[in-house]
């Protein structure tokens, strides 16, 4: 794994993202569908291809476009590249053109760009600020408006990771230094240094606005408290480098990904697993909680964790019951980014495969409690106490104890196959029911 840091060598964000020519430009969908023939969405290969008359690109960057951000309380976008910049695109109705936010590092009295990939960015929480990382070493804080407002200089290397806390007073931020920093945001001074890991770090994330966990190449994952000179949990168990690490909203659980192919839950309680998935046969690359469960704006929705994988697949976990619910297989290159939308309804997948998938999680959720509901009239009616229901494929089975008998089955048909939860937003379901 190469850190190099020198101006002639050119690297990606993350250690592992390998560099594949594609368009210097971001895309996003805008409006919603219409009457209009040539707005309609069409079926390509099973997919739903979104019209090209629905789509805004932002054209800017000169080079490879890394990550973006919205800001939390208007339409605007943040974009950061390998070409040393950081872009603010306004997308509030007229369109204007971005700010370039330039990453330059001193050389005598002037200021000359880095030439350096900025490799990470996150909004405040009230979308007044935008602080990015970069792989000069630097983390910066800009207003809304561009302008530089503080330029952190401590860590001596790239940095990986950077991230506000929910009051927004501090960012923490991780780098190939093996070190993690909490910075004050309102002066631009380091407020504390943690040196526990003992390899590069390469993930951290909040639990409060106090306390943080990060994770690293040495296998590890340190919780750390402002103040407190070591770390309060240290979690081992993995047996390969910790790619990345996310608590669930509650701040109660702890998912950490890794090239050992597992994903594994902790919680303070516990110096072990509270649950170790296995499923992926390659390296995984990130993880995201869905906004869902106590906790959130959508309470009554089930938790799930989606995990992106050098397989070429998502997978969707039920963290309560320690299960993978679904395996999304649609992509053909290392998925490298995965995103839930605000109620939690629809999933993201982006891979080097150069496509975005769009999958309607809220489908399976429906036939489920379909499914759950109509065996439950069943029970009511027939008042049998020793029934069961078999899933196979794409058929339920209601079934008694000790025979063969089927008494009802609900036979799912959709378009597609079902066990990949199918990324149609809309799916035409038949629902037949046989007795």
């Amino acid at each position: 794994m190469d850190y190099e840091t020198s101006n002639s060598t050119h690297h990606h964000p993350h250690p592992h993202y390998a560099r594949n020519p594609t368009p210097n430009s971001l895309s996003i969908q805008t409006g919603s569908s219409n009457t209009n023939s040539n707005s309609t969405n069409s079926i390509v290969n099973g997919s739903v291809e979104i019209p090209s008359n629905r789509v805004t690109v932002l054209r800017g960057h000169e080079s490879e476009v890394f990550i973006c951000a919205w800001n939390p309380t208007h339409d605007i976008l943040a974009s950061g590249s390998g070409d040393s910049t950081a872009r603010i695109w306004n997308l509030q109705g007229t369109r204007e053109p971005e700010i370039v936010l330039r990453h330059c590092i001193r050389r005598g009295d002037t200021q000359v760009p880095s030439n350096k990939d900025v490799t990470s960015l996150d909004w405040n929480p009230s979308g007044t600020q935008l602080a990015t990382g970069s792989y000069d070493g630097y983390a910066r804080i800009w207003s809304s408006d561009g302008n530089l407002a503080s330029t952190l200089g401590q860590h001596k290397g790239p940095i990986f990771a950077l991230k506000w806390n929910k009051k927004g007073n501090y960012i923490l931020s991780a780098g190939v230094d093996r070190t993690t920093i909490i910075w004050d945001a309102n002066s631009g001074h380091c407020e504390q240094q943690f040196a526990f890991h003992t390899a590069p770090a390469l993930d951290v994330d909040w639990q409060s606005d106090t306390t943080f966990a990060s994770c690293s190449t040495d296998q590890k994952i340190h919780v750390c408290r402002l103040g407190e000179t070591r770390p309060v949990k240290t979690f081992h168990g993995h047996q390969n480098e910790v790619n990345a690490i996310k608590w669930d909203p509650q701040g109660r659980l702890l998912a950490s990904c890794s090239d050992d192919m597992t994903l594994k839950i902790w919680n303070m309680v516990k110096d072990t697993p509270v649950h170790n998935l296995q499923a992926h046969n390659k390296e995984i690359y990130t993880i995201k909680w869905s906004p869902t469960g106590p906790g959130t704006m959508n309470p009554n929705a089930t938790l799930l964790l989606a995990s992106a994988s050098f397989d070429s697949t998502v997978r969707l976990w039920d963290v309560d019951r320690g299960v993978c619910q679904n395996t999304l297989v649609k992509h053909s290159e290392p998925v490298y980014s995965v995103a839930f939308s605000p109620d939690g309804r629809l999933l993201a997948t982006g891979s080097f495969d150069k496509a975005i998938y769009i999958w309607d999680i809220a489908v399976r959720e429906r036939i489920s409690s379909f499914v759950f509901i109509f065996f439950k009239f069943l029970f009511s009616i027939f008042s049998v106490q020793k029934l069961f229901i078999v899933i196979e494929a794409q058929v339920a089975y209601l079934k008694c104890v000790g025979t063969v008998e089927v008494l009802a089955l609900v036979q799912v048909l959709p378009t597609e196959q079902y066990v990949e939860m199918n990324q149609y937003l809309q799916l035409n379901l038949i629902l037949s029911v046989f007795f």
